[in-house]
């Protein structure tokens, strides 16, 4: 037994000595605490509870994809009708013409038209044919919040609103009234792992990564208790370069040493444990490394690569023995303070269009490649028709911008509109209840109910709320979303209900 296998062993034997300790009957599913110290203690007990037997048989992953610098979704989602009047007067230069906005049709209604940016057929696309769904002004909340209250500071806000830095961690936490120590995705990971054979003892049939991968750096969205993130390139898991098998084998078998020095032991575990995961990783892409075109291409740049080497992972999901897989990439310059539009104050080219219509082309080719790959029978173990149903993906974003123009661009916002896009489109099975709007559309007026007092929407649904509707899909039970989420019940709506469990 490696010293890898010892230290999960040992960890197995501690769940035994905890269960022993205070009685399995007192740690049933319908435990609720309402502290994350208490939710590692919950975790445990799972893991201890389930094991092979109560692992997932089914795949499922979601997908978040961080816009970073705060996205203008004022000029993603564009009201059309009467509201689109209300729109051109304070935007002035910013407008989208109502003509050129790509009209949708949702299965429900508002009383609002509404349109894509021009940039964005492939979003359009996805929309109507129930592959994605809209969410208006939601953002990060301590309590439900109206323009009365926040004037007069009647609730508790998200401390240091408006600020990027603050904001993001916000959004990735979802506990903005506490030290940012983990991630929403992170605390769902940690509850779930247990599920998909992360701990068993046998190096066979346990999952080959964690459960969290992140093709865009370190991210506090997927820092769990106990999950570590799993930091992936472009091109596949980052390896020793310049080293034979032989050598290889040499480092590997020095990081397995026993260290009289407690730390060095465990630091030597880390680095074999990294030679052997990324090894594996860059078995499992093999798949998808030759031979392979993708019948609609992925944009060039970084949004586009990173989605498809998520693409690639998952195609690869099988040999990983993974059935959970939390993914994050991200985008960045949405910063667009002067520097949104085009030459001659054009709001259809420039900066702003640019990022959209990557976005756009990126989430397209991304949701055309999940359904390549699970019509594929050439290769066995890859394609599975139920993996087309099995991928949700989401944005999220630092925060939504001014609605009114600053002259060149808009300034630091609050609320704002996001995507949630994936499953077959089926309007009885599909995972996300597609071509449908959620969440209520801000009154377009500056002070008007929905403004703080320059254009910044107050979020009328939290982040709580969104972040919870899709870890419900995901696997967390109703019973344990307020442990995942500790300010879910602030809120009125713990399932949006976008996505189909």
């Amino acid at each position: 037994m490696s010293t890898i296998d010892q230290d999960r062993a040992r960890l197995l034997r501690s769940r035994r000595d905890f269960l022993r300790t205070i009685g399995g009957a007192a740690m049933g599913s319908a435990v609720i605490s309402t502290t994350l110290r208490d939710f590692r203690l919950i975790n445990s007990a799972l893991a201890q509870g389930n094991g092979v037997g109560g692992a997932f048989t089914d795949y499922k992953a979601l997908v978040c994809i961080f816009l970073n610098g705060g996205n203008d979704a004022n000029n993603l989602i564009i009201p059309k009708g009467a509201q689109h009047a209300n729109y051109a007067a304070i935007r002035q230069n910013l407008t989208i013409p109502e003509s050129l906005a790509l009209a949708i049709t949702p299965l429900n209604n508002d009383g609002n038209q509404y349109g894509f940016h021009p940039v964005c057929p492939q979003l359009q696309s996805l929309f109507q044919a129930g592959k994605l769904a809209t969410l208006f002004n939601v953002g990060p909340l301590l309590f439900p919040t109206s323009r009365v209250q926040y004037q007069k500071k009647l609730v508790a806000l998200p401390p240091q609103l408006f600020s990027h830095s603050d904001q993001v961690t916000h959004w990735q936490t979802s506990i903005p009234d506490q030290p940012p120590r983990t991630g929403w995705g992170g605390r769902v990971a940690d509850y779930l792992h247990p599920y998909q054979n992360e701990l068993l003892q046998d190096p066979v049939s346990r999952a080959k990564i964690a459960l969290c991968t992140s093709i865009s750096g370190a991210n506090t969205f997927e820092v769990g208790n106990s999950v570590q993130q799993f930091h992936v390139s472009t091109s596949g898991a980052v390896t020793l370069s310049g080293t034979s098998t032989a050598r290889e084998a040499v480092v590997r078998n020095i990081a397995k040493l026993s260290q009289s020095n407690l730390q060095a032991d465990a630091y030597g575990d880390v680095i074999d444990n990294a030679i052997a995961a990324g090894a594996t990783l860059n078995s499992a892409l093999t798949d998808t490394q030759t031979g392979w075109t993708w019948n609609t291409p992925f944009p060039s740049g970084s949004l586009g690569d990173q989605l498809k080497m998520v693409a690639r992972i998952i195609a690869g999901r099988n040999k990983l023995q993974v059935k959970r897989q939390i993914f994050f990439v991200s985008a960045g310059g949405y910063d667009t303070h002067t520097s949104q539009m085009g030459a001659g104050d054009d709001a259809l080219t420039g900066t702003h269009a640019g990022l959209l219509g990557t976005l756009s082309q990126a989430i397209g080719a991304f949701q055309a490649a999940i359904e390549q790959i699970a019509a594929d029978t050439t290769k066995p173990g890859v394609g599975d028709p139920a993996l087309a149903n099995s991928v949700v993906g989401f944005t999220t974003s630092d925060f939504g911008r001014t609605f009114p123009t600053n002259g060149q661009g808009s300034d630091h916002g609050w609320g704002s509109h996001h995507l949630i896009f994936g499953g077959n489109g089926n309007p009885t099975t599909g995972a996300v209840i597609g071509k449908k709007t959620y969440g209520t559309f801000p009154v377009l007026q500056v002070n008007g109910p929905d403004d703080t007092s320059t254009g910044r929407w107050i979020p009328t649904t939290s982040v709580d709320e969104y972040s919870a509707t899709m870890a419900k899909w995901f696997g967390v039970d109703a019973a344990h979303l307020p442990v995942v989420f500790p300010n879910l019940g602030r809120f009125a709506n713990p399932d949006l209900g976008f996505m189909r469990v």
